[in-house]
Order: structure tokens, then sequence, then C-alpha cells
């Protein structure tokens, strides 16, 4: 059969008919997913290189660009989980719509957005969460808190011998607390990530209402500062700018990262208690209150200092301690340690549910959709994932692995843009509790946003794409296609978008 035959909607409601997961997530509780993966190190610390080195005080216009361009795919996810609310995200829709080849790569590549942020996120709560306890006092070693190429350059940096062995304890152990988490349950998840959301927001709440009390308005001009030409670490030009307005589009890919996340609710739509109507709600609600977060929390940074004098790594503590305010460093470093929590949390969450839905289809083993009797959740499916992050984070130095995550994820928006107009064109009379508006303005934007942005990262980070891709179609051909439930003689005809 066609590597383009496609997944009817009759199939997916009968997978909805089917499912044994829990349903206990309220829309409320799934916008809370939402947050829980947007806010996370993105707020705290991509925040910093955007303003210091592209944007300057107009940081917050590079999260306006980015936002609506996010908005635009998320309006056309809710549209495709009003019709198909199934775990498997733009894995799914892509089955119903574009056919079985393309979904199946576009579940390939979230592997990119979901597991390797979370081991991303992983690294990044190691670092807080020793910054945290430097902060009471207490010193980890530099081999054990990090791989083993980082702890060299730290320890060549401080004039001290280079270690023979490093592994990253704190980000292996909280793999394995969020693991445990997730095992147990979806509803002990949501209730995790509920207090964290309740904490995170608070604190970044704090952050605009003390902060706006400090803002000097002479740190806003200029707004957008003189366009100079960006240099490579020899210091040679690069063909890019930074700051000037193309500082600020250079800014914009940056903080995309920050609001990678709104899409993992619509994995979770196998546990909503009303998914048709409830997820729309939720990827849309989530997203927007991210937006104006993010904006003036931007403000706030910009205004309470000048944007050259932003630490890097941590712009919003360095921001406070920068006008005398340092008990305020505690706070937010707690909050930044809990909130990448939540972030590993929903990620780990979302991939296991990709896996889930993909072993339904006969695309992966059946070892991903084994529930556990009494918790009801892919457990061998989360004990793998999470066994593989927690040595990945422990063993391997990832600081360019955002941008592996960022391409994974905007192609899957891209593919959405497009899914959504195609069954718009081929099954107009389907039920669509939620509509896109002006659906083709919208899903041609959302296609020309995310794949401008893809053009932006280095030209190492496409060639490992390519041949991850590459090696992703390999599978299909060798697993996939051999053993998906179309291939197999009782799917019939009707498994066609038509039928």
């Amino acid at each position: 059969m066609s590597v383009w035959r496609v997944k009817p909607v009759s199939a997916f409601e009968a997978d909805m008919k089917k499912n044994d997961l829990k349903r206990v997530l309220t829309k409320w509780g799934l916008t809370s997913l939402g947050i829980g993966a947007i806010i996370g190190g993105g707020i705290f610390t991509l925040t910093g290189i955007a303003a210091h080195d592209y944007a300057g005080p107009a940081l917050a216009l590079a999260f306006v660009i980015a936002g609506i361009g996010c908005l635009f795919a998320s309006l056309c996810y809710a549209e495709f989980a009003s019709v198909l609310p199934v775990e498997g995200s733009a894995y799914a829709y892509a089955y119903g719509t574009v056919g079985e080849l393309f979904a199946w790569f576009i579940g390939w590549n979230l592997i990119l957005e979901y597991m390797m942020g979370a081991t991303t996120v992983a690294v990044a709560w190691s670092g807080y969460f020793v910054k945290l306890l430097h902060l009471f006092g207490i010193e980890f070693p530099i081999w054990l808190c990090n791989d083993l190429a980082t702890a060299t350059e730290k320890c060549e940096a401080l004039g001290l011998a280079a270690p023979s062995f490093a592994f990253n304890l704190p980000a292996f152990l909280i793999t394995w607390v969020v693991t445990a988490v997730l095992v147990k349950g979806i509803k002990e998840a949501a209730k995790t990530n509920n207090i964290i959301v309740v904490v995170k927001i608070a604190v970044v709440l704090f952050v605009i209402i003390v902060g706006a009390f400090y803002i000097n308005t002479d740190n806003w001009s200029p707004f957008i500062p003189t366009e100079v030409p960006a240099l490579d670490e020899l210091g040679n030009a690069t063909g890019k700018m930074n700051f000037g307005f193309g500082g600020v589009l250079t800014a914009a890919t940056i903080v995309f990262f920050a609001y990678i996340g709104f899409d993992a609710v619509s994995t979770q739509a196998g546990e909503a208690i009303n998914p048709k109507k409830d997820v729309p709600f939720a990827i849309v609600a989530s997203l927007i209150i991210c937006t104006v977060l993010y904006i003036l929390v931007s403000l706030v940074l910009t205004g309470m200092v000048k944007y050259t004098e932003l630490d890097k790594a941590a712009p919003v503590a360095s921001a406070f301690s920068g006008i005398g305010i340092n008990w305020a460093v505690f706070i937010i470093t707690i909050a930044a340690t809990a909130g990448l929590t939540s972030v590993m949390l929903v990620m780990m969450l979302g991939q296991t549910r990709i896996f889930l839905g993909m072993a339904k289809d006969g695309l992966m083993p059946a070892f991903f959709k084994v529930l556990h009797p009494t918790f009801k959740t892919p457990y061998k499916s989360t004990i793998l994932v999470g066994g593989l992050i927690s040595l990945v984070a422990a063993f391997t130095p990832i600081d360019k692995v955002s941008e592996m995550c960022s391409m994974g994820t905007l192609l899957a928006f891209a593919m959405v843009c497009v899914a959504v107009m195609i069954l718009r064109y081929k099954k107009p009379e389907l039920e669509r509790p939620y509509k896109t508006p002006a659906v083709y303005v919208v899903g041609t934007l959302g296609v020309a946003f995310n794949i401008f942005l893809m053009t932006q990262v280095r030209a190492a980070t496409w060639n490992f794409f390519l041949i991850w891709g590459a090696l992703g179609v390999i599978v299909y051909f060798i697993y996939g296609k051999r053993n998906s439930n179309l291939e197999k003689p009782e799917a019939g005809p009707e498994h066609t978008i038509d039928g």
C-alpha cells in the first residue's frame, strides 16, 4: 500500500472509545500543563542573551513577533485537537490528513522536541540547583555536576587539574524523580505541575510588580539600538546583524525556544475529560497567558538596568542584584529550579504519549503502549525515556541541543499548519467544535513563519537534522511500514481520508 495512506477519522474515534487512560484533566488543568511547559528556562536564561546581544530593550518586540508566529500554529493545533482529540499531537494530525510516511516523519522529529528538550532542561536544572546550593553555602564538586567536557573546561578556567571522570548527578537524579511521578499517574503529575506553576507565576508576577517600581525609562532609550554587524567567535562578520530590526528578528528566533511546550497540551487529549472543547481552549489560553507575562517581564528587566548590564546566564537575578535587591536572587533561583522541573515533567509526559499513539497504530513496537495495571500509565515507555534522558544528561555536553529541539518543533508546527488546511479542503463536513479563523491565511502565515525560523539555525544543526531525518525514513521502511495497522488486510480500502 502507498506510504501516503491516511488514517480515517472513524479510526481516531474508535481509538477514543477504546482509550484506557484516566480522563481526569479539566480545561484549567490542561492550561496549567501548557503554562508548566512554556514558562521555564526560557524566561530565566534566554532573555539575557537575546537582550544583551541582539535586541536591547526591543526584546519585548521580539517576544511579540515570536508569540504571533506561535499563535498561528496554536490556532491550527486547536482546530485539530477539536476534530481529533487523541494523544499523538502533530503526528496524529498528519496521519489523518497528509499520510503515513509524513506522520511518521513528524513523530520521529517530535523526539527532538520532547526528549532532547527534556535533556536540555535536565542539565539546566542541574545548573540552577548547584547555584541554589551555593547561595546556602554548599559547594558541589565540579566533576559531579557536569559532563566530562564541561567539567574539564571549567577546571581549566579555574586553574585546576582536569578530572578523569565526570557525572552530572543532579541532572541524573531529577530525571528519575520526574520519571517516578509520571509512572505513578497523570493525576499525580498534574497536581505536582499545578503546585509548581503556582510558584512560577507567583515569582513572575513578583518580578513584574516589584521590578516596575524600579524602572528607569532612560534605559529604554534607544528602544531599538543601532544595528551593527554580528561577529563569530573569531571576530569575523557572519552576514547577520546585531541590534536594529535584524537583531530583533534574530532575538525572536532565540526566544522562540521559550514558547516550546504549548503543543504538549494536545498530547494529553487522551486524559482530558472533555477533549474536543478543553484542549483547544488550553492550547490558546496557555500561549496567550505566557506571551503577556513574557512581554511584561522583558519590559521590566530592560527598564530596571541597562540591557548591556544584564547577565546572559541569569538575567532576572542580575537585574535585581543590579539595583541592590540581593534577597530577591534567592526567590528567583528557587523559582527557576522549580520551573524547570515542571518543564521536564510535561516534556517527558508528551514524549511517552507520542510513542503511545504511534504504537497503537503499529508504527512503533507494542512495548510503548503497555499500560500499568493500576496507574494506567505507559510505564515501560516512561521508564525507558527516563533512562535515556538521565544518561544523556549525565554524560553529554549539550550546549547546542536547544537548536535541535527547536528544529523538530518548527517542522511540526509548519506541518500542522499545512495539514489543517488540507483537512478543511478535503473534509469540510467534519464536526469542528473549534474552527481556525481565516484558516488559509493563518495556516499560510504559520508555515511561512516557522520555515523562516528554520533557515536561521546553524549549518551544523541542519546537517544533523538531515541525518536524523534520513535515519527516521530508514526505520520507517524497515519496521513502521511493515507493521502498520493499515498494512493489515483487515484494514481494507476504507482507511483513506475520503473513505
